[in-house]
């Protein structure tokens, strides 16, 4: 892992607000950075490569596959992470809730 997945790893794996996280997780042709079951919500950390040569369209086949299969993709950028993780975790927190509530209606 990347010293950024480390760090937002570091948080997830608290469970915060009691949603699990694992992390690496296979799915398909790809692994997610992180993986919400209970959200279905998959969680990219974009570093600088993510900008450059085909790998914004690579980003976007991955993101249509996950969708594709009723999961959300949340892309965090690296750096966001080591301006303020806290905010980054309260963020995917948020979405993971609001995807949850959403499956329940």
């Amino acid at each position: 892992m990347s010293p950024p997945e480390i760090a937002i790893w570091l948080a997830l794996r608290e469970r915060p607000a009691g949603f699990k996280f694992r992390r690496q997780h296979p799915s398909g042709p790809y692994v997610a950075d992180f993986y919400c079951h209970a959200a279905r919500l998959v969680i990219e950390v974009d570093g600088q490569a993510h900008d450059f040569g085909d790998r914004p369209a690579r980003d976007a086949a991955r993101d249509r596959w996950f969708a594709a299969r009723g999961l959300a993709v949340l892309r965090i950028a690296a750096v966001e992470i080591f301006t303020d993780c806290d905010a980054v975790v309260h963020g995917i927190v948020a979405v993971a809730a609001e995807r949850l509530a959403t499956q329940e209606e």
